[in-house]
């Protein structure tokens, strides 16, 4: 039954079209104040993405407000007071934290999950205004007031916190969208070199593997074409400095290794080893990387010759 009435929820929060409007408002306005702060282009964007990570931080910011107060609830039926008070507290400045990269991430969210995300952020705006009550009512020694409305705020971020489960499994916001599978295992003839211009990407097969082909300071570069963040085509975006930027949010990827550079993907693109027999380029999945644990001697992987 409860699965039922989540799932009913679900469906209406996807299929209401008049979140579109606010949620584009509210994206224009956090474009221009993050355009007017320098986040935009500056190294703070890929810091709340995540890119230093590897993994995006919104998710595990709100573990705080989460486990702070859930704590305060048990602190609560306790009895003790001032760390109930605390606990509130720490779970405040965890969601604070937690609103403003889910803000970020947000703003490069579509359709049902930008829908999703509204409702979820908007709830946690409610939590959050609760719970400072709470806090507040607390230090003025009305600890019977604060009670009662965190009681009230528990349940609000228990729905919160059920969308963006279903934005991360459901919509796979935050998840990795490319093939991380090691095909092709052998290198593979993609393209004839003639047909590869300098300083224009070039989108190829490799087996069942879209890659985009990139010509740069005299190499060539194979990364695959869906970009990490929702699968953008990245060979049909543009080159700057020995990077590749992604046409539809903006990710930039390194050419010769794949590393993201400032997000909203916070994984790197999947690279390919590149070389030309007989007049065409081969690609082939490169090898990971393996590290030999301590006191031990690492064999380096030589080039398999097919």
């Amino acid at each position: 039954m409860a699965h039922r009435a989540l799932d009913r929820m679900m469906d209406a929060i996807e299929g209401e079209g008049r979140l579109d409007r606010p949620g584009h408002r509210l994206e224009q306005g956090l474009a221009f104040t993050e355009n007017l702060l320098g986040i935009t282009r500056g190294r703070a964007r890929g810091l709340l993405h995540g890119v230093w990570l590897g993994h995006p931080v919104h998710p595990f910011l709100t573990d705080v407000p989460i486990g702070s107060w859930t704590t305060a609830l048990v602190l609560d039926l306790t009895g003790s007071r001032r760390a109930a008070r605390t606990a509130v507290g720490v779970g405040l400045a965890g969601a604070l934290a937690a609103a403003v990269t889910g803000l970020h991430d947000w703003q490069y969210t579509h359709d049902n999950a930008r829908r999703v995300g509204l409702v979820h952020g908007t709830l946690n705006a409610l939590a959050l205004g609760l719970y400072g009550w709470s806090w507040w009512q607390r230090g003025r020694g009305r600890h019977l007031r604060g009670r009662l409305t965190a009681l009230l705020g528990y349940p609000v971020i228990m729905v919160s916190g059920y969308l963006g489960g279903a934005l991360t499994y459901n919509h796979r916001i935050g998840v990795d969208q490319t093939d991380r599978r090691l095909e092709p295992r052998r290198f593979t003839r993609v393209l004839a070199e003639r047909d590869l211009t300098a300083g224009r990407p070039h989108r190829a097969r490799a087996g069942g593997v879209e890659v985009v082909l990139v010509r740069s300071d005299g190499r060539i570069h194979a990364l695959e074409d869906a970009c990490p963040h929702l699968g953008g085509p990245l060979s049909q975006g543009w080159l700057r400095d020995g990077s590749i930027t992604c046409p539809w949010h903006g990710s930039a990827f390194e050419l010769h290794s794949g590393e993201s550079l400032n997000g909203p993907a916070v994984t790197p693109a999947p690279c390919f080893q590149t070389r030309v027999r007989d007049g065409w380029i081969e690609v082939r999945r490169a090898p990971t990387v393996v590290t030999a644990p301590p006191g031990s001697t690492l064999v380096h992987q030589q080039e398999v010759r097919p």
